[in-house]
């Protein structure tokens, strides 16, 4: 095997990780508003090329995935199967996120999209145990006034923390709409002590990585546009804030130019704690294996900085702290 050590996934979108095959059986459902005919049709609404126009065509393509997550079955189904591709891919830590308030179009409530996904959790765990999930809730940036929504999501991931939730996150579309719009969710929830990571620095502004990190954010989901202003980046050092690095996904969003310019590389010789992830597996159409080939072969890492990079993410993971040694003691033995 070419990356022989056990893989962790810390930012994974459910949405976006659907298994094809099961996307397209749920697609056919007549209680789902799409109208797709073939598996290529399937596959030409839910995934994106190689490089997309920018990050909003990439979004736009959660549009068709969101309308099969509408009722518990469904939901709870496509959470088994994507954890079981996980298993079988060799993860033995996963992470995945999603955003209740997308799963309410046809009655579902955010508490019963939250208990879909959990027992799909449960289900996928206790048939394989090699793997571990967390579950993170999604709050959303939205053009229109979604705060109520959003309330609701900091309110369900405070119930149901230790209960198969890890963390709150804030996604969406970076700077539609001010960072500063968002604060007051988080404020109350950091005062807490609440796990918290959020999405910064993909296609907005460095200065969003720094914000984020004010609010309580210990990890950053993408944040590599630290890179590019140096007072950001040391104070990603300082504060130990991991970085959620998703490489094929920023090119496909034009977020960076290429694999070769990605500053990934640069931040962890730096001393930023990085992390290698898939983002959304299915609508990139690639695994961790992918994202590791084009990490050495086009990024400059070695393949003892893909050992280090799963031990940055196991020690930034939130799992019990006491559960992170053991983990990391099995990782070190994977150096070469």
């Amino acid at each position: 095997m070419k990356y022989p050590f056990p893989k962790t996934d810390l930012h994974f979108h459910l949405d976006g990780s659907i298994v094809p095959e099961v996307g397209y059986k749920i697609a056919q459902d007549p209680d789902v508003d799409l109208d797709i005919h073939s598996f290529e049709e399937y596959l030409h609404l839910t995934t994106v090329p190689r490089l997309c126009t920018d990050v909003f065509e990439y979004l736009a393509k959660f549009g068709p995935i969101v309308k099969m997550m509408q009722k518990k079955e469904h939901i709870t189904e496509i959470t088994y199967t994507t954890v079981e591709r996980a298993a079988k891919q060799n993860l033995w830590y996963l992470e995945l996120r999603f955003a209740p308030q997308k799963h309410t179009e046809k009655g579902l409530s955010q508490r019963e999209a939250v208990e879909a996904v959990l027992e799909g959790v449960r289900r996928a765990m206790e048939d394989y145990p090699s793997i571990k999930v967390g579950v993170i809730l999604c709050c959303m940036i939205e053009t229109f006034d979604n705060h109520a929504a959003n309330k609701e999501t900091v309110e369900l991931c405070e119930e149901y923390l230790g209960k198969g939730v890890v963390a709150i996150d804030l996604a969406g579309g970076e700077d539609s709409v001010p960072m500063s719009h968002y604060a007051d969710l988080f404020v109350e929830y950091h005062q807490k002590g609440l796990p918290m990571t959020i999405h910064a620095g993909d296609n907005g502004i460095p200065q969003n990585v720094a914000t984020v990190i004010d609010w309580g954010a210990t990890r950053v989901g993408h944040g590599k546009h630290c890179w590019y202003d140096k007072e950001v980046m040391q104070k990603v050092i300082d504060t130990n804030t991991t970085l959620e690095v998703c490489l094929t996904s920023n090119v496909q969003c034009r977020t960076e130019d290429s694999y070769e310019s990605h500053p990934a590389k640069k931040l962890l010789d730096a001393g930023v704690k990085v992390t290698l992830n898939t983002d959304n597996m299915s609508i990139s159409q690639i695994d961790l294996d992918y994202e590791y080939d084009r990490a050495i072969e086009q990024v400059g890492f070695t393949y003892n900085d893909l050992v280090q990079m799963q031990i940055n993410a196991i020690a930034s993971a939130f799992m019990p702290e006491e559960e992170k040694s053991a983990y990391i003691e099995k990782l070190k033995t994977y150096f070469r």
